[in-house]
């Protein structure tokens, strides 16, 4: 475990996902899933204030014109402090078998977000993307359990995570029209305990993966193994650079359905974690639209 990482005071979560940081308002997004709660955090004062969504919610953005976007359970909301929540583009029934997972901007400022069934079903999921006109595609279809996603510093190459494939796969990317294609597989994680779950890039393309039951976070250069931070918890969930020099990592985790004696032994499970992995990253880019 780095000597570096500390729980982040006053957060805990049941289902902690989809980390964002802004540059611009120095502050920092997590999504508490089934709780259907985004908290936000300001790290030079401490405080963390939290916005209720109307669904579960699987993931969220900063926008460019202020507030936030987020992948509900029915599909992409909108929400400002002055009107709260208004759905901008519905994708699926609401109170259906499936909800939103985990989701990210690319470097355009589109935001993509994707599906899973709630008993997990295999191929019930698919991967959307909010274009900046509002309008909602679906991009690849028979996905399991939707999760991390990242994209090269040139643009021309996005990761993205099934989670049961076990594995990190990219595909090219048009930054011009925000299409993909040429799916191949980038990083094997077979062989590496636990499952992965949110994955984040850094300013030298090192792809940084938390482990669901792994209790780490691995970094992958050029598709190999390069270093692991060891966690106190057994559910990382995701991680995304921050801090006024994008130099902090900071890792979400979850308590969610671990037993009593687990969460004894893991009394930290569903906490924020940060810390200074020797890095840089890049910040999270706001929805346009």
């Amino acid at each position: 475990m780095s000597s570096s990482l500390v729980a982040v005071p006053g957060i805990r979560t049941d289902l902690g996902e989809g980390p964002i940081w802004s540059i611009e308002r120095g502050e920092l997004a997590i999504v508490d899933i089934l709780e259907r709660r985004i908290l936000i955090l300001d790290p030079s004062s401490g405080d963390t204030a939290t916005i209720r969504a109307p669904a579960p919610v699987g993931a969220v953005a900063f926008r460019q014109v202020g507030g936030l976007v987020a992948a509900l359970e029915d599909g992409f909301w909108a929400f400002d402090g002055p009107t709260g929540w208004r759905s901008v583009a519905a994708v699926q029934p609401v109170g259906g078998d499936r909800r939103f997972n985990d989701g990210k901007c690319d470097p355009q400022g589109r935001f993509w977000a994707g599906t899973m069934a709630y008993d997990g079903s295999p191929g019930a999921g698919s991967l959307y993307r909010l274009d900046i006109d509002l309008s909602a595609s679906a991009m690849v279809h028979g996905i399991t359990t939707s999760n991390g996603l990242a994209w090269t510093r040139d643009g021309a190459t996005m990761f993205y995570i099934d989670t049961p494939t076990h594995r990190i796969d990219a595909f090219e990317f048009d930054p011009a029209g925000g299409t993909i294609g040429g799916r191949r597989v980038a990083v094997d994680l077979a062989a590496f305990a636990g499952s992965p779950d949110g994955l984040t890039i850094d300013a030298e393309d090192g792809l940084w993966v938390a482990m669901w039951g792994g209790a780490a976070v691995h970094r992958f250069a050029d598709g190999r193994l390069d270093r692991t931070i060891r966690l106190p918890v057994s559910q990382p969930t995701s991680c995304t650079f921050g801090g006024p020099n994008l130099d902090e990592l900071y890792i979400t985790s979850a308590s969610y359905g671990l037993s009593d004696a687990a969460l004894r032994a893991e009394p930290l499970a569903g906490s924020l974690f940060r810390t200074r992995p020797g890095v840089a990253g890049s910040s999270g880019v706001a929805f346009a639209g």
